[in-house]
Formats: structure tokens, sequence, C-alpha cells
């Protein structure tokens, strides 16, 4: 059984397929990797955080980029927040947004 992706709400789709072009190329390219071998495509493509939430690393022309998930039971991925990094480390604000997304998916299963 394949995996499959979903969007924890229409404007995190919206935000992801608004990326850059070498950006959305490159996630789309990610994401179709992980349709066929699951979430866990290992560094430096994906890294696992704390508590189930996981990270897709994005690299383009036009800069870097992150898309938090999680996965859930029946080999779903859920796409909960994306940025592009304008700074070295990724702000604690969209931290905290991803992880509380991430606590609302899990108890909604």
């Amino acid at each position: 059984m394949n995996w499959k992706i979903t969007y924890y709400n229409l404007s995190v789709q919206q935000e992801i397929l608004s990326f850059p072009k070498t950006l959305l190329a490159r996630y789309l390219r990610m994401t179709d990797l992980m349709l066929k071998f699951g979430a866990h495509l290992g560094e430096p493509h994906t890294k696992a955080m704390k508590g189930g939430l996981l990270e897709l690393r994005l690299k383009g022309q036009e800069g870097i980029a992150r898309v938090f998930y999680c996965t859930i039971v029946g080999k779903e991925i859920v796409m909960l927040h994306s940025i592009i990094k304008k700074q070295q480390k990724t702000p604690l604000k969209d931290l905290r947004i991803a992880q509380l997304r991430l606590v609302e998916i899990k108890n909604e299963r």
C-alpha cells in the first residue's frame, strides 16, 4: 500500500504550492518519493524532531524552506506548516505552530 499526503488545512496547501519555482519543484520531487517509500527519506531530505514532528528540508536557488509534517496510522502524511527560512535557525513561533497542529491532529485521530 502506498502512502497518502494530506494537509492540515487549505491554507497550508496553498502556502506550499506558492513556493518559488525551484523550492516547489524540490517539494514535488520529495513528496513523490515519500508517496512511494514513506515519510522518512533520511537526512538531508527529512529530519525527525521531538514528539513525532518531522521536517522536510528543501533547498533551491531561491533559498531554503521547511515543511513540518507528521505521520498517521494507515500510511498518511499530514503537512502541518511551512516556512521559507530567512535565518539560520527555525523561528520558535513557526516551530510552535507545527507542534500545536501536531497535537491537534493526534487528538482528533
